[in-house]
This record gives C-alpha cells, structure tokens and sequence, in this order.
C-alpha cells in the first residue's frame, strides 16, 4: 500500500514536470505567433510601396536603409525559419501530452505499479 502511494506520487511529480515543460512550449509558441503577425504585416506594409523603393529596417537601436527586395527576402526567411520552429514545437508538444496522458492511465490503474511494468 505505502510502496502504491510512493509511485503514485512519483507519477504525479513527472507529471508536473511535464505540464511545466508544456507552459513553456505554450509561451513560446505564443511568442513566435506574434512574431508571425508581425512579419504578415510589414510584409503587407512593403507591398504597398512602389517598386524599387528604399525602405529603412530597424537593426538595434538604429534604422538602416535597405533596399525593398532584400528586406523582403529577409522577412520571408524569418517567416519560414519561424514556421519550422512551430512546428518543431507542436511535435514536441504533443510528445509531452502524450506522456502525461500515459501517467494519467498509470495514477488511474489500480496497482499503477503492475502497469509500469506491463
């Protein structure tokens, strides 16, 4: 009885554990969306200026003038860069709920320890 009460705190520590990691995951997914809106929108921005214009970027604290296709192909990068990531994060996001709902099974058996080793 006290060995099935060890193991289940055991699982639930892991699982909090887990449910830490997924915060984390959570944040920067939401970071990174922003980052997409961003882009989309200067994106939108340099559409509506005329061709061959040149547009200023900011690089630290400084503005730089750049030339309108090279900021855009930079913003694309980005864009795909960022995207990979998020996807990345999904697939580790899903990992981790994977996981916790394995120890979810594991603290709901009865002898959670017999389905450790099954």
């Amino acid at each position: 009885m006290a060995e099935d009460s060890k193991q289940i705190q055991q699982f639930l520590n892991q699982a909090q554990l887990y449910q830490q990691q997924m915060q984390g995951i959570m944040a920067q997914k939401e970071t990174m969306n922003v980052q997409l809106i961003e882009i989309s929108k200067a994106l939108e921005e340099l559409e509506k200026t005329k061709t061959d214009e040149e547009v200023y970027k900011i690089a630290g604290p400084i503005l730089i003038k750049s030339r309108k296709a090279e900021v855009k192909k930079e913003l694309k990068e980005k864009e795909d860069t960022i995207r990979a990531r998020l996807k990345t994060m999904e697939s580790g996001e899903k990992r981790i709920k994977d996981k916790i709902e394995d120890l979810r099974d594991k603290i709901s058996t009865p002898g959670g320890e017999k389905a450790v080793a099954e």
